[in-house]
Protein backbone atom coordinates (compact mmCIF):
# COMPACT_ATOMS: atom_id res chain seq x y z
CA UNK A 1 0.00 0.00 0.00
CA UNK A 2 1.52 3.56 -0.44
CA UNK A 3 2.35 5.34 2.46
CA UNK A 4 -0.32 6.74 4.73
CA UNK A 5 -1.50 10.04 5.13
CA UNK A 6 -2.61 9.24 8.85
CA UNK A 7 -2.12 6.81 11.24
CA UNK A 8 -4.30 6.20 14.34
CA UNK A 9 -3.24 4.43 17.17
CA UNK A 10 -5.75 3.08 20.34
CA UNK A 11 -5.93 0.66 22.50
CA UNK A 12 -9.32 -0.32 21.28
CA UNK A 13 -10.98 -0.04 18.14
CA UNK A 14 -14.18 -0.99 17.38
CA UNK A 15 -14.29 -1.56 13.34
CA UNK A 16 -17.92 -3.51 13.69
CA UNK A 17 -16.83 -5.56 11.08
CA UNK A 18 -17.56 -9.38 10.04
CA UNK A 19 -14.25 -10.46 10.29
CA UNK A 20 -14.26 -10.04 14.68
CA UNK A 21 -11.13 -8.61 14.10
CA UNK A 22 -9.84 -6.24 16.96
CA UNK A 23 -6.73 -3.89 15.89
CA UNK A 24 -5.07 -1.16 18.01
CA UNK A 25 -3.76 0.74 14.76
CA UNK A 26 -5.80 2.25 11.45
CA UNK A 27 -3.92 3.79 8.80
CA UNK A 28 -5.64 6.75 6.43
CA UNK A 29 -4.81 6.85 2.94
CA UNK A 30 -7.04 9.28 0.57
CA UNK A 31 -9.51 9.64 2.28
CA UNK A 32 -9.88 5.97 3.04
CA UNK A 33 -9.33 3.26 5.05
CA UNK A 34 -6.20 2.27 3.65
CA UNK A 35 -5.46 -0.81 6.83
CA UNK A 36 -6.12 -2.21 9.94
CA UNK A 37 -3.54 -4.01 11.89
CA UNK A 38 -1.27 -3.91 15.07
CA UNK A 39 0.52 -0.78 16.20
CA UNK A 40 4.06 -2.79 15.10
CA UNK A 41 2.47 -2.68 11.55
CA UNK A 42 2.17 0.95 11.75
CA UNK A 43 6.05 1.59 11.10
CA UNK A 44 5.27 -0.47 7.68
CA UNK A 45 2.84 1.82 6.66
CA UNK A 46 4.37 4.99 7.70
CA UNK A 47 6.23 7.62 4.89
CA UNK A 48 7.87 11.01 5.26
CA UNK A 49 4.63 12.93 5.05
CA UNK A 50 2.43 10.60 7.64
CA UNK A 51 1.30 12.02 10.27
CA UNK A 52 0.66 9.40 13.00
CA UNK A 53 -1.88 10.33 16.60
CA UNK A 54 -1.29 7.82 19.14
CA UNK A 55 -4.22 8.11 21.37
CA UNK A 56 -3.47 5.98 24.02
CA UNK A 57 -6.40 4.28 26.09
CA UNK A 58 -9.49 5.92 23.84
CA UNK A 59 -11.68 3.70 21.83
CA UNK A 60 -12.00 4.61 17.80
CA UNK A 61 -15.17 3.52 16.04
CA UNK A 62 -17.52 4.08 12.78
CA UNK A 63 -17.75 8.23 12.74
CA UNK A 64 -21.44 8.39 14.32
CA UNK A 65 -24.36 9.53 11.94
CA UNK A 66 -27.41 11.43 13.45
CA UNK A 67 -30.58 9.95 11.76
CA UNK A 68 -32.71 13.17 12.73
CA UNK A 69 -31.54 16.26 12.00
CA UNK A 70 -33.22 20.11 11.47
CA UNK A 71 -29.86 22.11 10.72
CA UNK A 72 -30.69 25.01 8.74
CA UNK A 73 -34.49 25.22 10.10
CA UNK A 74 -33.01 24.82 13.73
CA UNK A 75 -30.33 28.02 13.51
CA UNK A 76 -33.15 30.01 12.87
CA UNK A 77 -35.46 28.08 15.59
CA UNK A 78 -33.36 29.10 18.36
CA UNK A 79 -32.49 32.37 18.45
CA UNK A 80 -32.89 34.48 21.48
CA UNK A 81 -33.13 32.88 25.10
CA UNK A 82 -32.64 29.30 25.50
CA UNK A 83 -35.54 27.83 27.55
CA UNK A 84 -34.77 24.00 27.53
CA UNK A 85 -33.95 24.07 31.43
CA UNK A 86 -37.54 25.61 32.14
CA UNK A 87 -39.58 23.50 34.43
CA UNK A 88 -42.28 25.51 36.01
CA UNK A 89 -43.90 29.02 35.33
CA UNK A 90 -41.85 30.72 37.90
CA UNK A 91 -38.57 29.55 36.10
CA UNK A 92 -40.12 30.55 32.43
CA UNK A 93 -41.00 34.08 34.27
CA UNK A 94 -37.59 34.05 35.43
CA UNK A 95 -36.18 33.13 32.06
CA UNK A 96 -38.09 35.69 30.60
CA UNK A 97 -37.18 38.57 32.75
CA UNK A 98 -33.68 38.28 32.20
CA UNK A 99 -33.66 37.81 27.88
CA UNK A 100 -32.01 40.81 26.39
CA UNK A 101 -34.31 42.02 23.29
CA UNK A 102 -32.81 42.01 19.69
CA UNK A 103 -33.87 44.48 17.62
CA UNK A 104 -36.56 45.02 19.68
CA UNK A 105 -37.50 41.35 19.93
CA UNK A 106 -37.70 39.01 22.88
CA UNK A 107 -37.57 35.45 21.61
CA UNK A 108 -36.87 32.26 23.11
CA UNK A 109 -36.85 28.55 22.07
CA UNK A 110 -36.80 24.94 23.56
CA UNK A 111 -40.02 25.72 25.77
CA UNK A 112 -41.54 22.40 27.58
CA UNK A 113 -45.19 23.02 28.04
CA UNK A 114 -44.97 20.63 30.98
CA UNK A 115 -43.83 23.34 32.47
CA UNK A 116 -47.47 24.90 32.49
CA UNK A 117 -48.63 21.79 34.26
CA UNK A 118 -52.50 21.81 34.61
CA UNK A 119 -52.73 25.75 33.21
CA UNK A 120 -53.70 26.24 29.43
CA UNK A 121 -50.41 27.24 27.56
CA UNK A 122 -51.38 30.93 26.88
CA UNK A 123 -49.27 33.98 26.57
CA UNK A 124 -50.29 35.19 30.25
CA UNK A 125 -46.36 34.91 31.33
CA UNK A 126 -45.14 36.90 28.61
CA UNK A 127 -47.47 39.74 29.59
CA UNK A 128 -47.05 39.78 33.50
CA UNK A 129 -43.47 39.70 33.04
CA UNK A 130 -42.93 42.05 29.95
CA UNK A 131 -46.65 43.41 29.85
CA UNK A 132 -48.46 43.37 26.36
CA UNK A 133 -46.94 45.76 23.95
CA UNK A 134 -43.83 44.06 23.90
CA UNK A 135 -42.13 41.60 20.66
CA UNK A 136 -42.19 38.40 22.01
CA UNK A 137 -42.28 34.75 20.86
CA UNK A 138 -41.81 31.60 22.13
CA UNK A 139 -40.41 28.56 20.35
CA UNK A 140 -42.02 25.18 21.99
CA UNK A 141 -39.46 22.44 22.08
CA UNK A 142 -41.61 20.09 19.76
CA UNK A 143 -40.87 22.78 16.96
CA UNK A 144 -44.79 22.14 15.77
CA UNK A 145 -46.21 25.28 18.02
CA UNK A 146 -44.86 28.65 19.03
CA UNK A 147 -46.30 31.24 21.92
CA UNK A 148 -46.86 34.91 20.81
CA UNK A 149 -47.32 37.88 22.22
CA UNK A 150 -50.23 39.66 22.36
CA UNK A 151 -48.70 42.64 19.84
CA UNK A 152 -47.15 39.87 17.60
CA UNK A 153 -50.40 38.59 17.47
CA UNK A 154 -51.76 41.97 16.18
CA UNK A 155 -49.14 42.42 13.76
CA UNK A 156 -49.61 39.26 11.81
CA UNK A 157 -53.52 40.22 12.00
CA UNK A 158 -54.15 37.09 14.09
CA UNK A 159 -57.73 38.43 15.80
CA UNK A 160 -59.51 34.87 15.94
CA UNK A 161 -59.85 31.14 15.01
CA UNK A 162 -58.91 30.51 11.49
CA UNK A 163 -59.15 27.35 8.69
CA UNK A 164 -55.88 25.94 7.85
CA UNK A 165 -55.70 23.21 4.60
CA UNK A 166 -53.51 20.61 7.48
CA UNK A 167 -54.18 20.19 10.99
CA UNK A 168 -52.76 23.38 11.86
CA UNK A 169 -55.10 26.02 14.19
CA UNK A 170 -54.71 29.25 16.56
CA UNK A 171 -56.01 28.27 19.73
CA UNK A 172 -58.76 30.65 21.30
CA UNK A 173 -60.73 31.07 24.29
CA UNK A 174 -63.87 30.59 24.67
CA UNK A 175 -65.08 33.81 23.30
CA UNK A 176 -63.12 33.30 20.01
CA UNK A 177 -59.76 35.45 21.52
CA UNK A 178 -56.20 34.18 20.46
CA UNK A 179 -54.67 32.88 23.85
CA UNK A 180 -51.19 33.23 21.76
CA UNK A 181 -50.63 29.45 21.28
CA UNK A 182 -50.16 28.80 17.88
CA UNK A 183 -50.51 24.81 16.47
CA UNK A 184 -48.30 23.55 13.44
CA UNK A 185 -46.64 25.05 10.49
CA UNK A 186 -49.23 26.57 8.81
CA UNK A 187 -50.44 28.64 11.95
CA UNK A 188 -46.73 28.80 12.94
CA UNK A 189 -45.68 30.51 9.87
CA UNK A 190 -47.97 33.62 10.26
CA UNK A 191 -45.47 35.04 12.83
CA UNK A 192 -42.65 34.55 10.59
CA UNK A 193 -43.84 36.95 8.26
CA UNK A 194 -43.72 39.67 10.88
CA UNK A 195 -39.82 38.37 12.42
CA UNK A 196 -37.24 39.98 11.65
CA UNK A 197 -34.99 37.99 9.54
CA UNK A 198 -31.43 37.10 10.32
CA UNK A 199 -28.71 38.48 8.08
CA UNK A 200 -27.52 35.90 5.75
CA UNK A 201 -23.95 36.86 7.26
CA UNK A 202 -25.41 35.80 10.61
CA UNK A 203 -26.88 32.30 8.88
CA UNK A 204 -23.95 31.09 7.68
CA UNK A 205 -22.02 31.96 10.98
CA UNK A 206 -24.17 30.65 13.11
CA UNK A 207 -24.40 26.89 10.59
CA UNK A 208 -20.83 27.06 10.96
CA UNK A 209 -20.34 27.58 14.37
CA UNK A 210 -23.10 24.47 14.58
CA UNK A 211 -21.58 22.12 12.77
CA UNK A 212 -17.83 22.68 14.43
CA UNK A 213 -19.76 21.91 18.05
CA UNK A 214 -21.04 18.66 16.36
CA UNK A 215 -18.06 17.23 15.41
CA UNK A 216 -16.33 18.07 18.69
CA UNK A 217 -19.09 15.71 20.34
CA UNK A 218 -18.06 12.65 17.63
CA UNK A 219 -20.41 13.74 15.19
CA UNK A 220 -19.17 13.03 11.61
CA UNK A 221 -22.68 12.99 8.96
CA UNK A 222 -25.99 13.55 10.09
CA UNK A 223 -29.70 13.54 8.01
CA UNK A 224 -31.58 16.78 7.35
CA UNK A 225 -34.92 16.58 7.60
CA UNK A 226 -35.50 19.44 5.75
CA UNK A 227 -34.02 21.46 3.07
CA UNK A 228 -34.96 25.35 3.50
CA UNK A 229 -35.00 27.96 0.93
CA UNK A 230 -31.41 29.20 1.60
CA UNK A 231 -29.62 25.78 2.67
CA UNK A 232 -28.18 25.08 -0.43
CA UNK A 233 -26.35 28.48 -0.61
CA UNK A 234 -25.43 27.98 3.19
CA UNK A 235 -23.58 24.70 2.20
CA UNK A 236 -21.99 25.64 -0.64
CA UNK A 237 -21.21 29.43 1.05
CA UNK A 238 -18.94 26.96 3.83
CA UNK A 239 -17.67 24.87 1.35
CA UNK A 240 -16.44 27.81 -0.28
CA UNK A 241 -14.17 28.14 3.11
CA UNK A 242 -13.24 24.98 3.24
CA UNK A 243 -14.75 21.35 3.41
CA UNK A 244 -17.83 21.35 6.41
CA UNK A 245 -16.66 19.45 9.04
CA UNK A 246 -20.02 16.75 8.98
CA UNK A 247 -21.45 15.11 6.11
CA UNK A 248 -25.18 15.96 5.43
CA UNK A 249 -27.99 14.16 3.42
CA UNK A 250 -30.50 16.53 2.89
CA UNK A 251 -34.48 15.58 2.61
CA UNK A 252 -36.89 18.51 1.50
CA UNK A 253 -40.31 18.50 2.45
CA UNK A 254 -43.43 17.38 0.91
CA UNK A 255 -45.94 19.52 2.10
CA UNK A 256 -49.98 18.76 2.04
CA UNK A 257 -51.22 20.54 -1.64
CA UNK A 258 -48.68 19.79 -3.16
CA UNK A 259 -49.00 20.25 -6.99
CA UNK A 260 -46.91 18.28 -9.88
CA UNK A 261 -44.99 21.72 -10.42
CA UNK A 262 -43.75 20.94 -6.83
CA UNK A 263 -43.23 17.11 -6.78
CA UNK A 264 -41.21 17.68 -10.38
CA UNK A 265 -38.88 20.30 -7.95
CA UNK A 266 -38.56 17.98 -5.62
CA UNK A 267 -37.28 15.01 -8.07
CA UNK A 268 -34.94 18.55 -9.41
CA UNK A 269 -33.41 18.46 -6.04
CA UNK A 270 -31.95 15.26 -5.86
CA UNK A 271 -29.36 16.45 -8.15
CA UNK A 272 -28.16 18.89 -6.12
CA UNK A 273 -25.18 18.53 -3.65
CA UNK A 274 -21.59 19.81 -2.97
CA UNK A 275 -18.45 18.39 -1.44
CA UNK A 276 -19.86 16.65 2.01
CA UNK A 277 -23.81 17.26 1.04
CA UNK A 278 -26.02 16.09 -0.85
CA UNK A 279 -29.92 15.94 -1.37
CA UNK A 280 -31.04 12.52 -1.26
CA UNK A 281 -35.16 11.57 -0.22
CA UNK A 282 -38.28 13.95 0.35
CA UNK A 283 -39.54 14.30 4.03
CA UNK A 284 -43.27 13.85 4.60
CA UNK A 285 -45.39 14.29 7.68
CA UNK A 286 -48.26 12.43 8.36
CA UNK A 287 -49.44 13.60 11.33
CA UNK A 288 -48.38 16.27 13.94
CA UNK A 289 -47.32 15.33 17.49
CA UNK A 290 -49.58 14.32 20.18
CA UNK A 291 -48.26 16.96 22.66
CA UNK A 292 -50.34 19.26 21.15
CA UNK A 293 -53.06 17.15 20.05
CA UNK A 294 -52.25 16.90 15.88
CA UNK A 295 -51.11 13.30 15.85
CA UNK A 296 -52.81 10.86 14.29
CA UNK A 297 -54.37 7.89 16.53
CA UNK A 298 -56.80 5.38 16.00
CA UNK A 299 -58.47 6.51 19.25
CA UNK A 300 -58.88 10.10 20.37
CA UNK A 301 -56.19 11.50 23.08
CA UNK A 302 -58.12 12.32 26.39
CA UNK A 303 -58.70 15.90 25.34
CA UNK A 304 -60.76 14.04 22.14
CA UNK A 305 -58.02 15.65 19.63
CA UNK A 306 -55.26 14.16 17.05
CA UNK A 307 -58.12 11.84 15.36
CA UNK A 308 -56.86 13.31 12.00
CA UNK A 309 -54.16 13.14 9.20
CA UNK A 310 -52.17 15.84 8.76
CA UNK A 311 -52.75 15.95 5.35
CA UNK A 312 -57.08 16.25 4.44
CA UNK A 313 -56.75 14.12 2.37
CA UNK A 314 -54.13 11.08 3.07
CA UNK A 315 -55.14 9.55 -0.53
CA UNK A 316 -52.98 12.71 -1.91
CA UNK A 317 -50.04 11.69 0.80
CA UNK A 318 -50.17 8.33 -0.66
CA UNK A 319 -50.37 9.35 -4.70
CA UNK A 320 -47.31 11.99 -4.01
CA UNK A 321 -45.08 9.43 -2.23
CA UNK A 322 -46.17 6.86 -5.48
CA UNK A 323 -45.07 9.60 -8.09
CA UNK A 324 -41.28 10.30 -6.12
CA UNK A 325 -40.68 6.54 -5.77
CA UNK A 326 -41.07 6.18 -9.32
CA UNK A 327 -38.99 8.89 -9.83
CA UNK A 328 -36.44 6.91 -7.84
CA UNK A 329 -36.96 9.33 -4.65
CA UNK A 330 -36.63 7.79 -1.13
CA UNK A 331 -38.98 8.54 1.45
CA UNK A 332 -39.15 9.97 5.14
CA UNK A 333 -42.22 10.50 6.84
CA UNK A 334 -42.98 11.24 9.88
CA UNK A 335 -45.32 9.00 11.58
CA UNK A 336 -46.02 9.75 15.82
CA UNK A 337 -49.48 8.30 15.81
CA UNK A 338 -50.61 4.70 15.66
CA UNK A 339 -53.34 5.31 12.97
CA UNK A 340 -50.56 7.43 10.95
CA UNK A 341 -48.05 4.51 11.69
CA UNK A 342 -49.79 1.82 9.82
CA UNK A 343 -51.36 3.59 7.28
CA UNK A 344 -47.52 4.65 5.81
CA UNK A 345 -46.75 1.06 6.20
CA UNK A 346 -50.24 0.39 4.12
CA UNK A 347 -48.75 2.88 1.79
CA UNK A 348 -45.38 1.54 1.26
CA UNK A 349 -46.72 -2.18 1.46
CA UNK A 350 -48.52 -1.36 -2.07
CA UNK A 351 -45.41 0.31 -3.58
CA UNK A 352 -42.02 -1.25 -5.47
CA UNK A 353 -39.00 0.61 -4.46
CA UNK A 354 -36.63 1.81 -7.54
CA UNK A 355 -34.09 3.55 -4.91
CA UNK A 356 -31.00 1.49 -3.12
CA UNK A 357 -31.97 3.20 -0.04
CA UNK A 358 -34.63 1.79 1.70
CA UNK A 359 -37.57 4.35 2.58
CA UNK A 360 -37.98 5.39 6.10
CA UNK A 361 -40.24 6.72 9.22
CA UNK A 362 -39.28 8.97 11.78
CA UNK A 363 -40.08 9.27 15.58
CA UNK A 364 -42.75 6.10 16.16
CA UNK A 365 -43.80 7.12 19.90
CA UNK A 366 -46.85 4.55 20.10
CA UNK A 367 -48.26 1.15 18.22
CA UNK A 368 -49.54 -1.60 19.10
CA UNK A 369 -47.42 -4.91 18.57
CA UNK A 370 -49.12 -5.82 15.32
CA UNK A 371 -47.24 -2.81 13.91
CA UNK A 372 -43.74 -3.93 14.72
CA UNK A 373 -42.73 -6.90 12.13
CA UNK A 374 -43.88 -5.17 9.22
CA UNK A 375 -41.01 -3.35 9.59
CA UNK A 376 -38.84 -5.33 8.91
CA UNK A 377 -41.08 -7.15 6.72
CA UNK A 378 -41.24 -4.02 4.28
CA UNK A 379 -37.48 -3.29 4.83
CA UNK A 380 -38.24 0.50 6.03
CA UNK A 381 -36.00 1.80 8.67
CA UNK A 382 -37.03 2.87 11.95
CA UNK A 383 -35.78 6.32 13.05
CA UNK A 384 -35.96 7.13 16.55
CA UNK A 385 -34.57 9.84 19.07
CA UNK A 386 -34.16 8.09 22.42
CA UNK A 387 -34.09 11.89 24.08
CA UNK A 388 -37.82 12.36 23.20
CA UNK A 389 -38.73 9.88 25.34
CA UNK A 390 -36.31 10.30 28.41
CA UNK A 391 -36.64 13.92 28.83
CA UNK A 392 -39.57 14.65 27.47
CA UNK A 393 -42.05 11.95 29.19
CA UNK A 394 -42.31 10.55 32.42
CA UNK A 395 -42.27 6.71 34.04
CA UNK A 396 -45.69 8.15 36.48
CA UNK A 397 -47.42 9.02 33.34
CA UNK A 398 -47.51 12.89 35.11
CA UNK A 399 -46.46 14.60 31.75
CA UNK A 400 -48.67 16.19 29.11
CA UNK A 401 -47.81 13.55 26.39
CA UNK A 402 -48.65 10.47 28.68
CA UNK A 403 -51.90 12.34 29.94
CA UNK A 404 -53.34 12.83 26.58
CA UNK A 405 -52.58 9.20 25.50
CA UNK A 406 -53.92 7.49 28.98
CA UNK A 407 -51.93 4.34 30.49
CA UNK A 408 -52.43 1.78 27.85
CA UNK A 409 -51.11 4.17 24.98
CA UNK A 410 -48.01 5.17 26.92
CA UNK A 411 -46.97 2.14 28.10
CA UNK A 412 -46.40 1.77 24.29
CA UNK A 413 -44.08 4.55 24.02
CA UNK A 414 -40.60 4.57 21.96
CA UNK A 415 -40.74 0.63 21.35
CA UNK A 416 -37.27 0.74 19.85
CA UNK A 417 -36.66 -2.30 21.69
CA UNK A 418 -39.21 -4.18 20.50
CA UNK A 419 -38.61 -3.02 16.66
CA UNK A 420 -34.94 -4.01 17.04
CA UNK A 421 -36.02 -7.44 18.09
CA UNK A 422 -38.36 -8.15 15.34
CA UNK A 423 -35.45 -7.62 12.55
CA UNK A 424 -36.16 -3.82 12.42
CA UNK A 425 -33.00 -1.94 10.90
CA UNK A 426 -32.92 0.53 13.86
CA UNK A 427 -31.57 4.51 12.86
CA UNK A 428 -30.81 6.66 16.19
CA UNK A 429 -30.52 10.82 16.51
CA UNK A 430 -31.17 13.69 18.14
CA UNK A 431 -34.19 15.62 15.93
CA UNK A 432 -32.29 18.66 17.27
CA UNK A 433 -33.29 21.40 17.51
CA UNK A 434 -35.82 19.43 19.78
CA UNK A 435 -33.40 17.90 21.83
CA UNK A 436 -29.94 17.69 22.06
CA UNK A 437 -26.82 16.31 19.77
CA UNK A 438 -24.95 15.15 21.69
CA UNK A 439 -24.38 11.46 20.43
CA UNK A 440 -23.03 10.34 23.92
CA UNK A 441 -25.99 11.83 25.88
CA UNK A 442 -28.39 9.72 23.26
CA UNK A 443 -26.58 6.53 23.28
CA UNK A 444 -26.72 6.70 27.36
CA UNK A 445 -30.64 7.50 26.83
CA UNK A 446 -30.87 4.68 24.41
CA UNK A 447 -29.26 2.28 27.02
CA UNK A 448 -31.18 3.91 30.41
CA UNK A 449 -34.63 4.90 29.24
CA UNK A 450 -33.70 8.20 31.44
CA UNK A 451 -32.18 11.56 31.06
CA UNK A 452 -27.74 10.67 31.57
CA UNK A 453 -26.95 11.70 35.02
CA UNK A 454 -30.52 11.34 36.33
CA UNK A 455 -29.82 8.83 38.62
CA UNK A 456 -33.10 9.35 40.64
CA UNK A 457 -35.42 9.65 37.55
CA UNK A 458 -37.49 6.17 37.40
CA UNK A 459 -36.76 4.78 33.72
CA UNK A 460 -39.74 5.02 30.85
CA UNK A 461 -40.85 1.76 29.87
CA UNK A 462 -37.59 -0.28 30.51
CA UNK A 463 -38.43 -3.09 28.92
CA UNK A 464 -37.38 -0.83 26.08
CA UNK A 465 -33.67 -0.63 26.52
CA UNK A 466 -30.90 -1.23 23.95
CA UNK A 467 -28.07 -2.76 24.54
CA UNK A 468 -24.40 -0.52 24.43
CA UNK A 469 -23.88 -2.15 21.25
CA UNK A 470 -27.95 -2.12 19.61
CA UNK A 471 -26.81 1.93 20.64
CA UNK A 472 -23.78 1.74 18.68
CA UNK A 473 -24.93 0.73 15.30
CA UNK A 474 -28.10 2.73 15.79
CA UNK A 475 -25.12 5.59 14.88
CA UNK A 476 -22.70 3.48 12.97
CA UNK A 477 -23.60 0.23 10.43
CA UNK A 478 -27.59 1.06 11.04
CA UNK A 479 -26.99 4.51 9.62
CA UNK A 480 -24.99 3.23 6.61
CA UNK A 481 -27.23 0.98 5.66
CA UNK A 482 -30.64 3.28 6.19
CA UNK A 483 -29.21 5.54 3.39
CA UNK A 484 -28.12 2.38 1.10
CA UNK A 485 -24.76 2.47 1.79
CA UNK A 486 -24.02 -0.89 4.19
CA UNK A 487 -21.83 -2.17 2.22
CA UNK A 488 -19.55 0.73 1.61
CA UNK A 489 -19.88 2.56 5.12
CA UNK A 490 -20.12 2.63 8.76
CA UNK A 491 -17.38 -0.03 9.22
CA UNK A 492 -13.74 0.18 9.89
CA UNK A 493 -12.93 -2.02 6.82
CA UNK A 494 -10.40 -1.19 4.35
CA UNK A 495 -11.89 0.77 1.38
CA UNK A 496 -14.65 2.64 2.95
CA UNK A 497 -14.74 6.36 3.79
CA UNK A 498 -12.35 7.20 6.82
CA UNK A 499 -15.12 8.64 9.02
CA UNK A 500 -14.16 7.87 12.51
CA UNK A 501 -15.08 9.12 15.62
CA UNK A 502 -12.76 8.56 18.99
CA UNK A 503 -14.14 8.98 22.75
CA UNK A 504 -11.55 8.47 25.94
CA UNK A 505 -14.19 5.87 27.33
CA UNK A 506 -15.40 2.50 25.27
CA UNK A 507 -19.03 2.90 24.63
CA UNK A 508 -19.75 -0.83 24.58
CA UNK A 509 -17.74 -1.10 28.13
CA UNK A 510 -18.25 2.51 30.15
CA UNK A 511 -21.01 2.79 32.31
CA UNK A 512 -23.98 4.41 30.37
CA UNK A 513 -23.96 7.54 32.93
CA UNK A 514 -19.85 8.15 32.83
CA UNK A 515 -20.09 7.60 28.94
CA UNK A 516 -22.32 10.41 28.34
CA UNK A 517 -19.49 12.45 30.14
CA UNK A 518 -16.64 11.10 28.05
CA UNK A 519 -13.66 13.18 26.08
CA UNK A 520 -13.63 13.26 22.62
CA UNK A 521 -10.20 13.53 21.77
CA UNK A 522 -10.58 13.10 17.85
CA UNK A 523 -13.06 13.31 15.07
CA UNK A 524 -12.22 12.47 11.39
CA UNK A 525 -13.88 12.83 8.10
CA UNK A 526 -13.03 11.56 4.76
CA UNK A 527 -9.79 11.30 6.33
CA UNK A 528 -8.93 15.00 7.63
CA UNK A 529 -9.47 15.60 11.55
CA UNK A 530 -12.11 17.94 12.09
CA UNK A 531 -12.00 17.97 15.70
CA UNK A 532 -8.88 17.31 17.94
CA UNK A 533 -9.32 18.01 21.58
Amino acid sequence: MPAADLILLADIVHTLGRDGRAPTAVAIAGGLIAATGDRSDAREWRGPHTEVLDLGSAAIMPGLVDGHFHPVMGIGMTRGADLTGVRTLDDLRAALARTVPRDGWVEGWGLDTNAFGDVPVTNAPIVEVLGPDVLAVIQVFDAHSAIASPRVLALAGIVGPREFASGASIVCDADGRPTGHLLEMEATALLDEVMPADEPSDRRTRLRDLLRAMAATGLTGANAMDFEDDSAELFAALEDEGDLPIRWRCAPFVNPGVDADGLAAVVDLQRTGGRRWRVDGAKFMIDGVIDVGTAWLDEPDAHGESTACLWPDPDEYRAAVRHLVAAGVPIVTHAIGDAGIRYVLDTFEGITRVSAVPHRMEHLETMPSDLLARFAALDVTASMQPNHCSHFTRADGDDNWSRRLGATRAGRAFRVRDLHDRGARIALGSDWPIASYDPRGIIASARLRRPAGSYDVEPIVPSQTLTARMALEGYTTAAAASAGEGDRAGRIVPGMPADLSAFALDPLAADPDEFAESPVPLTVVGGTVTHRS
